[in-house]
């Protein structure tokens, strides 16, 4: 009998290592920055998922801004890192870098905010600008800037604002922003890159008038009172794609096993993240800790636990959806929303090539390695990785415009402000694919942290 149980305990044993073997790489350095949406790889690492899945993984917090973390995934100094939507696909085209990063997952929906300090929003107010107006546009900010162009003439001053790197959600969101009523970013206004943990700091010290970035960076403005965020970037496209975890190509080649590991362990703590208000708020005391976003519990429960003070000196506002980790599908890496980052690249001057957008696009996400990962540990999918924004209640963009990416050279040019080094003729000489769009139902399965209402919660 003895011996049957310890031949039973060593075939046990030898399955275990078997499925440990498949790791290929079980050490593994993940970069990240100090903002809220880091906490899926965070949460991975304090609540055992990576252990689960055999890695030991170790989680760094990143000095030296974006350019940081792109440049040390691209070296193989980050196996993995927490990035910025955009900045895969600009280093796969030469603009951010020079190297084929994937993104094999969406990290979040959602989680920045505009925010301007209380001098310029004196002015905006003095032309009509109401600041609990949601979503607020930018009519008041260009009749100032206007009434600014009249009195300097030739001698004019641009605005300084803030974002934190040139291909990031935030550069776009804001100039998006801007532009929606008429205001053109680079003459009217000058945008510089800041690490985000130096935003407020910049801002009090009267080095911008504003910037755009995300969680904890604007609150800490709000509750100094030096400042009030204005606007989210949910405002300005409801459950918009936000950071994404990139890698390189060749890393997934050589170690498939290690990535899918490290995909189902994040993707397990996003699940996890959304399961519950409670664990929002557990995640907001971890975050909280010096080697991670290292600011107070109650700053970071602003927008982790479903609300947002966007004023200073008034309650916060009911914002379920500042950050979506899980629910409505907000894990998974649309093609179409990545293409939306190519448009902006376009738009505001960043590519002077044309290039075929759709095999730009399939070489950087990842939806098809995703869909492997997902179904191994119950994660749903959408019906398609190619969807229309700005049709559904909760796609919205604040101008009523529609992202249709069989008509993304058209969407380029659609807006009378934009900066393009190629005309649409050239682009669409080399966009001539159509792809078929399927929009996916509003649902929330994992837990009612991030859903827009309970009634959609199917847990």
């Amino acid at each position: 009998m003895l011996k049957k149980i310890v031949g039973i305990g060593l075939g046990l044993s030898l399955v275990a290592t078997s499925l440990l073997a498949e790791v290929e790489k079980k050490k593994l350095t993940i970069g990240f920055i100090a903002l809220t949406d880091c906490a899926p790889i965070v949460i991975a690492e304090e609540k055992g998922f990576f252990d689960k899945y055999g890695l030991d993984v170790h989680v760094v917090k990143e000095g030296g801004g974006w350019p940081g973390i792109q440049q040390k995934v691209i070296s193989g100094e980050y196996d993995f890192s927490h990035a910025l939507a955009g900045m895969p696909i600009a280093a796969t085209l030469g603009i951010n870098g020079d190297a084929n990063l994937q993104a094999v997952l969406s990290l979040d929906f959602n989680g920045n905010g505009i925010t301007f300090g209380n001098k310029i929003i004196k002015q905006m107010e003095k032309y009509g600008m109401d600041k609990k107006a949601r979503p607020l546009n930018s009519d008041a900010l260009k009749k100032y800037i206007d009434a600014k162009h009249k009195k300097e003439g030739s001698k004019y001053q641009p605005l300084s604002f803030g974002m934190v790197h040139p291909v990031s959600t935030h550069n776009y969101e804001l100039r998006y922003w801007m532009a929606s009523s008429g205001i053109v970013p680079d003459r009217d206004t000058t945008i510089k890159p800041f690490p985000p943990p130096t935003m407020p700091s910049n801002l009090i010290a009267g080095n911008i008038e504003g910037y755009c970035v995300g969680e904890p960076w604007n609150e800490r403005i709000v509750l100094k009172k030096k400042g009030s965020t204005l606007v989210t970037n949910y405002d300005i496209w409801n459950n918009n794609p936000e950071k994404v975890l990139q890698t390189r190509a060749d890393f997934i080649k050589k170690y498939p096993e290690t990535t899918k590991a490290v995909m189902k362990a994040i993707l397990e703590a996003q699940m996890w993240l959304d399961a519950s208000w409670e664990n929002r708020k557990e995640a907001a005391k971890i975050l909280s800790k010096p080697n991670y976003v290292k600011a107070p519990v109650k700053v970071l429960e602003k927008s982790m636990t479903g609300t947002f003070q966007y004023l200073k000196g008034q309650n916060s506002e009911a914002n379920p959806m500042f950050n979506v980790f899980a629910n409505y599908y907000a894990a998974y890496p649309f093609y179409s929303h990545g293409m939306w980052f190519i448009t902006q690249m376009y738009r505001w001057g960043q590519l002077d090539k044309a290039v075929d957008m759709k095999k730009v696009i399939e070489s950087v996400y990842r939806p098809d390695l995703f869909a492997e990962v997902a179904k191994e540990i119950g994660y749903s999918l959408p019906p398609s990785p190619w969807k229309k924004d700005g049709v559904d209640k909760y796609n919205m963009f604040m101008d009523g415009k529609v992202w249709d990416p069989n008509k993304a050279v058209d969407y380029i040019f659609s807006t009378g402000i934009d900066e393009s080094k190629v005309s649409k003729e050239e682009l669409l000489k080399v966009n001539k694919w159509s792809v078929k769009t399927e929009q996916p139902d509003y649902v929330c399965p994992y837990g009612p942290a991030g859903c827009a209402d309970p009634k959609y919660v199917t847990k």
